[in-house]
């Protein structure tokens, strides 16, 4: 299956997540997860239906021209939209590129639309990078396209066609036309706003702070206005501990959470006021201390989907441990929690494409017990199993682990 040439470390990267996820590469097509019946209803009800008339003006059109297809997916992998000349479509059914089919890369394997999922990044997969050999005479090029909102994702806008879609303007044309509905997308909800009278000045605020030395804030004040900046570790730990606690906190408690030893008040209050000098009076109140905006948080959209048993997307929206360079005592407490909650649904799910994707994060790399759990869910055909048990050969070399006792071996 793999072609006698360098691979990109992106495209290997996607086989392995394929090969985990028991993906064949001589299968012919995609599978089938959106039903005719099924199709129209959920189509009509996706936010990308605003915009598609849009999208099929501007690259639509330009792809038939070019002997290409169309396409626009959900954040699942669906394909919602599939445009191109007849002649052309009828050459993709033969590899399941139609409407209602899965792209995802653990249903599909390698492939743009797939990778541009997984990675929430621009991708391009050429020819012989595609992990199924049917599919091996096509290229791709696909960008995601978010909310404006609250940047989720909403779906996936793709080109898939012959050589040409190699070229970088290719690219570049799918990405402009991605930007273009995500602002149609910001223009209507204005114009929605407006027309449902809705009181101006509501503030939101999104924190990420996962796998980041400092937190980046991102305030929306209601009216369409977005101001995002970096915050200082220190900043970084008392909004994430503020944000943590939906009543809000007293001096003392807020103290206890973010020194290690005992401090003075006044060395509190002076990073509050700068913090307050930085944000205004309306986002950080006091008595207690709290955020007065509607929040939205990275680490809590780990925790809401753990809550809800879907491991798989807790661990998409998981970039690493929570500002892993932080020792307040709060911080700590949260990231340990968070990672060793993660760590325990991955291990009960069995799922060995999840597990290989804890394993090959650098928080999880020495995890044995992840590894033999791993190899031991892993088919004995699986192109994985000598990684998973070179791997637990390696932990056993280097730490003398005693494979009985359990937890994951951190690095020194």
């Amino acid at each position: 299956m793999v072609p006698e040439r360098r691979v990109r470390a992106q495209v290997a990267e996607s086989w392995f997540r394929s090969a985990a996820a028991g993906v064949q590469a001589d299968t012919v097509d995609a599978p089938i997860t959106l039903p005719t019946d099924a199709l129209r209803d959920h189509r009509e009800a996706h936010p990308l239906a605003q915009v598609f008339p849009l999208l099929d003006d501007v690259l639509g059109q330009a792809a038939r021209d070019c002997d290409a297809i169309m396409a626009v997916s959900d954040a699942a992998g669906q394909l919602l939209w599939v445009c191109g000349s007849p002649s052309l479509l009828r050459r993709a059914e033969s590899i399941g590129f139609v409407e209602g089919s899965n792209w995802d890369e653990r249903l599909a394997g390698t492939n743009a639309p797939g990778m541009a999922l997984t990675l929430d990044q621009s991708v391009r997969v050429i020819g012989a990078e595609h992990f199924r050999r049917s599919v091996q005479r096509w290229s791709c090029a696909a960008t995601p396209i978010h909310d404006p909102t609250n940047q989720s994702l909403l779906g996936v806008l793709d080109i898939t066609g012959g050589d040409d879609v190699a070229l970088p303007q290719t690219m570049a044309m799918v990405r402009a036309a991605a930007r273009m509905a995500e602002a149609e997308l910001a223009r209507e909800l204005l114009s929605r706003r407006g027309r449902e009278q809705r009181h101006p000045g509501s503030l939101s605020v999104v924190l990420e702070s996962l796998g980041r030395v400092d937190s980046l804030l991102t305030i929306d004040n209601g009216l369409g206005r977005r101001q995002t900046m970096r915050l200082s570790p220190r900043h970084s730990e008392i909004l994430l501990l503020l944000a943590s606690a939906s009543r809000g906190l007293s001096g003392d408690e807020l103290a206890v959470l973010l020194y290690e030893e005992h401090t003075s008040a006044s060395t509190l209050r002076a990073e509050l006021n700068r913090l307050r000098n930085l944000l205004g009076d309306e986002l950080l109140a006091s008595r207690p201390y709290r955020l007065v905006a509607e929040l939205t948080a990275d680490w809590l959209a780990v925790e809401a989907h753990l809550a809800a048993g879907a491991v798989a997307a807790a661990m998409r929206a998981y970039r690493g441990p929570l500002l892993p360079a932080s020792i307040a005592p709060g911080v700590v407490r949260l990231r340990e929690y968070i990672e060793a909650s993660l760590r325990q649904a991955v291990l009960n799910s069995r799922e060995p494409d999840l597990m290989s994707t804890w394993t090959r994060s650098a928080w999880g790399a020495d995890d044995y017990d992840m590894w033999r759990a791993q190899l031991d869910t892993l088919g004995t055909g699986s192109p994985l199993r000598p990684l998973a048990a070179g791997q637990l050969a390696r932990l056993d070399r280097e730490h003398g682990h005693d494979a009985a006792v359990p937890g994951p071996l951190r690095r020194p």
